[in-house]
């Protein structure tokens, strides 16, 4: 599984130790060190679930003896009240454990949760909901990740994963046509050439300039519907700008094929999760 990738190791080791400090004094001072038995974690609100294995992970590296089963699959949408995952273990080890578990848990749940609400708001357009690269610093895979397990798409996972040439690009540059050609010059099958565009005649430029992708930036419904006229099929369309939950739909009816939403990771809300153990 992804999830033991060095980089998620390295990244539940940093989260440990700024957590845990020197040692966990609360716990050692109140509970008997041989203390076992069992945890629930809940959720308190309508969420996505989405970071279950990674939460066993944490609890596994506090203390292998924990053992971890999640009640519902990755991507299931919960209710109030419903048990996701079960804990059995030491009792110190699990609520040592605790903090940062849940932390990965309820961040990752909170972008799948708000990702499959942008989702469920182009349902049946055609339209993608995709996410860029404003995720938290670290958290990239995972943010990745969770917005996949909401049903959005993936942008670029890095600088090095495609050519989009944004309006510092162009502007360096000299113009949108001498940016495409200088991009096209690097390109390949395998690494697309896109575009940002304020403009209606900056989209007729990229496209005779020979870009594939073109993102649209901040333009109206009316100027996107024109920009889906002009481009006909010759290059996929990129909305962005001002994705908020309530203009969405009515971005996604203009024909377009992505919608790229930052808020999916950079304004996601934690779910609302909580670990009790059973009989507290």
């Amino acid at each position: 599984m992804w999830f033991e990738h060095p980089h998620i190791r390295q990244l539940v080791e940093l989260a440990l130790a700024e957590d845990v400090g020197t040692g966990d004094h609360a716990t050692l001072a109140t509970l008997d060190p041989a203390a076992t038995g069992a945890a629930n974690v809940r959720a308190k609100s309508a969420a996505v679930l989405c970071g279950g294995p990674l939460f066993a992970l944490v609890m596994a590296r506090v203390d292998p003896r924990i053992a971890v089963r999640q009640l519902h699959p990755e991507g299931a949408r919960v209710g109030p009240g419903d048990v996701v995952l079960h804990i059995t273990g030491p009792l110190g080890s699990i609520l040592t454990a605790e903090r940062t578990a849940l932390n990965f848990l309820q961040r990752m749940s909170g972008v799948a949760t708000l990702t499959r609400r942008y989702v469920d708001a182009v349902a049946g357009t055609g339209a993608r909901i995709a996410d860029t690269r404003k995720t938290l610093p670290g958290f990239r895979s995972l943010d990745k990740y969770a917005v996949r397990t909401g049903g959005g798409a993936n942008h670029r996972t890095a600088l090095d994963a495609g050519i989009l040439v944004k309006e510092n690009h162009t502007h360096a540059a000299g113009s949108v046509a001498e940016a495409v050609r200088r991009a096209r010059t690097v390109g390949s099958h395998l690494l697309r050439v896109e575009v940002e565009v304020e403009t209606l005649d900056d989209l007729d430029v990229a496209l005779a300039a020979g870009a594939e992708v073109v993102l649209l930036d901040n333009m109206d419904l009316d100027r996107l519907r024109e920009a889906v006229r002009r481009t006909a099929g010759k290059a996929l369309l990129e909305a962005s700008g001002n994705m908020t939950l309530e203009r969405v739909r009515a971005v996604a009816e203009t024909g377009v094929d992505l919608i790229s939403v930052g808020a999916l990771t950079h304004s996601a809300v934690a779910a609302d999760l909580s670990l009790r153990l059973q009989g507290a």
